[in-house]
């Protein structure tokens, strides 16, 4: 039976092409369902991670993130707020400091004090004597057309350091009386044993006088000052008093702080060997062989009674001596190496252990024996 002839059926349409095999069909005509085709396609692609190894991905992802963040906030921050310019002060206290006046800083505002090395010696009072050592600098204004961050210059004038190495000794100052107006309240409440850094105005400077060392009138100073000893005004001993009953030595009655006590010298032969009596035992540390005492004293002869010298007069300033190091008399430095700070100490010098056969003329004879009191107010911090 032909085709035609079955039952029911419908003339048989024949293909007008081959139907494809799966195999040469290409991926972007053949989608199998729930696999995404490629990018774009809106689907999710299956991930070997589990839940939990994704979600600490994430994690791990937004901390970095965050991270980041925080570390560029950081930079931005330290840009905005980074310290300015200032000046630099370095090197062991006592020295010779190195200094360096930034040309991008401006001489500007009010007073500025800075202790760079912080003492924890005796704290500065009006009225108190310093013994320091110092450099200071003029300081201006500068603009340069050419480089626009120029806006000061500066230079040295003048160095304690300087002067000690050319032999010339430097003066104790008097807070108060210093003639710098900066410097004298500036350093008030500032400790022995400090550096200290002093950017002083024209209003408070050398004033007229500043004319004299090359300074104008819109130029500042700046001091940088190492302080060695505080003495206060009017200093006396401290510490313990020790009653001498020895009648062949000379009698010394205390007048007051600040006062020359009043030595009463025996009417007996002078002894023939040094004699050294602690009359107050102080509480500081004791002076040592290279030391530099800051001292005040009182010398008499032993046959006339005489006064040849004495710190404590009106207007004078506590001394300075080396100790143990045959830069005074031999008396002095046998009598005061092992004293403490604070103690005020009898010494009677015979010729070998005072001038000698020569003597100091006119004041004293090669014969003289010599009656000192002394008082140890300070040793130099080195």
């Amino acid at each position: 039976m032909s085709e035609d002839d079955k039952p029911g059926g419908k003339p048989a349409i024949k293909a007008k092409s081959a139907i494809p095999n799966a195999k040469s069909i290409r991926s972007p005509q053949f989608t199998p369902h729930g696999i995404s085709a490629g990018r774009g396609s809106g689907l999710n692609r299956p991930s070997g991670l589990t839940a939990k190894q994704a979600r600490k991905r994430r994690i791990a992802v937004i901390a970095g993130l965050v991270a980041v963040a925080v570390a560029i906030a950081g930079v931005v921050v330290w840009w905005v707020n980074r310290p300015g310019p200032k000046i630099e002060v370095t090197g062991k206290f006592a020295s010779e400091p190195k200094v360096k006046i930034p040309t991008d800083l401006s001489p500007e505002g009010g007073r500025k004090v800075t202790a760079p090395i912080a003492g924890d010696g005796t704290p500065i009072a009006e009225g108190d004597t310093l013994y320091v050592k110092y450099v200071f600098y003029q300081w201006s204004k500068d603009k340069d057309e050419d480089d626009s961050s120029k806006k000061s210059k500066s230079k040295q004038l003048g160095s304690s350091y300087k002067q000690e190495a050319q032999g010339q000794g430097t003066q104790p100052l008097t807070v108060g009386k210093s003639g710098i107006k900066g410097f004298d309240q500036g350093m008030i409440g500032q400790k022995s044993g400090s550096r200290v850094v002093l950017q002083i105005p024209p209003s408070q400077g050398f004033g007229e006088q500043g004319a004299q060392l090359g300074l104008t009138k819109t130029d500042w100073v700046v001091f940088v000052v190492d302080v060695q000893a505080v003495v206060h005004k009017n200093p006396g001993p401290q510490g313990t008093a020790k009653p001498l009953d020895d009648k062949s030595l000379p009698k010394v009655e205390d007048k007051g702080a600040g006062k020359a006590p009043k030595v009463t010298v025996p009417d007996k032969k002078a002894p023939d060997k040094l004699q050294i009596k602690t009359l107050v035992e102080g509480t500081g540390p004791a002076l040592a062989k290279g030391d530099e005492a800051i001292v005040n004293y009182q010398g008499t002869i032993w046959d006339t009674g005489k006064e040849f010298d004495s710190s404590f007069k009106a207007g004078g300033s506590p001394a300075k001596f080396p100790i143990g190091t045959g830069g005074t008399i031999p008396g002095f430095d046998k009598g005061l190496t092992g004293a403490k700070v604070g103690s005020r100490v009898l010494l009677v010098v015979p010729p070998a252990d005072g001038y000698g056969k020569k003597g100091s003329p006119p004041a004293i004879k090669g014969t003289d024996t010599l009656v000192f009191v002394v008082d140890i107010l300070a040793k130099l911090k080195k």
